[in-house]
């Protein structure tokens, strides 16, 4: 199986279907929201669309929570560079699309901690309490820069927008017999309280809106028709996600919620009126 489906190429750009991949976890979920369905037997915790050659730093990911994910932490470009692990590090934004009651998102801590009672904590398991639990409804938009200690709960689905670096250091994983990155996650861990009020953020009910500040992409939310200043500031190339009604890019071939495609500009892409997705791009592009 190929990493990319090339969709079209005309006059008005180019566009390429990113290949999907599903991963197994095991605080996935065996019955996932429309459009998705799980294969018979597989506990489905993401789906991956594989990076295009022309834009390799960035990925899109949809997450399905059935049980507690770990709680972990990312490196920054600097200390990815300097663990011989990867070279841009890893900041990523959660966009909720779904939310069962009394779901939860584990995000920085109560108090500031440090990196000794943070090591105490992942090891008697209290660090749980620690953090702080933000109960989220569909629309909430979260800002995760690298270095944030977090955990996401059971009963969500996620789209993650990431910079696309493989690189997580688990603290503390519920008693699980998978490996923990004690040694290394503190080293980049930050036992901040998580700025809530600059870095999160709700999809409006009408018009358009910028997703995040300060991160190493930009990630923008499209209801209906896009408006010209949109249109302009996107110019170079980008990824968009469906999340309700088909869009159309270079010409003639239709994207579907659930899907993820590659497009020259956001000029090539045509949106129903009716629907909404959204938009990124690395920031070098539009820096």
């Amino acid at each position: 199986m190929t990493a990319f489906s090339p969709i079209a190429a005309t006059d008005e750009g180019f566009a390429m279907l990113l290949e999907p991949k599903v991963i197994e976890k095991v605080w996935g979920r065996d019955v996932l929201p429309a459009p998705f369905v799980a294969p018979d037997g597989v506990r489905v915790g993401e789906i991956w669309f594989d990076p295009t050659p022309d834009m390799p730093d960035l990925m899109v990911k949809y997450l399905f929570t059935g049980e507690k994910l770990s709680v972990q932490c990312h490196p920054d470009a600097a200390q990815a560079l300097a663990s011989g692990l990867g070279r841009t590090g890893k900041a990523e934004c959660w966009v909720v699309v779904d939310a069962a009651p009394g779901a939860t998102l584990g995000i920085g801590f109560d108090a500031p901690l440090n990196a000794d009672a943070m090591r105490a904590a992942a090891l008697d398991g209290s660090i749980e309490d620690l953090m702080t639990w933000h109960t989220p409804t569909a629309g909430d938009v979260f800002y995760i820069p690298a270095g944030t200690v977090h955990a996401i709960g059971p009963g969500l689905a996620i789209v993650e927008v990431q910079q696309n670096e493989d690189i997580t250091f688990r603290l503390y994983d519920y008693g699980r017999d998978r490996q923990l990155h004690l040694d290394e996650g503190l080293k980049v861990a930050k036992g901040e309280v998580y700025n809530l009020a600059a870095h999160r953020t709700t999809v409006p009910a009408s018009g358009h809106a910028s997703l995040v500040e300060d991160a190493p992409f930009r990630l923008d939310f499209v209801n209906g028709i896009p408006d010209d200043a949109l249109l302009y500031s996107y110019a170079e190339p980008l990824l968009v996600v469906p999340l309700s009604g088909e869009l159309v890019i270079s010409g003639d071939e239709v994207v579907r919620p659930g899907e993820c495609a590659y497009a020259t500009d956001l000029a090539s892409v045509v949106f129903a009126p009716e629907g909404k997705a959204l938009v990124t791009s690395p920031k070098s592009y539009t820096s």
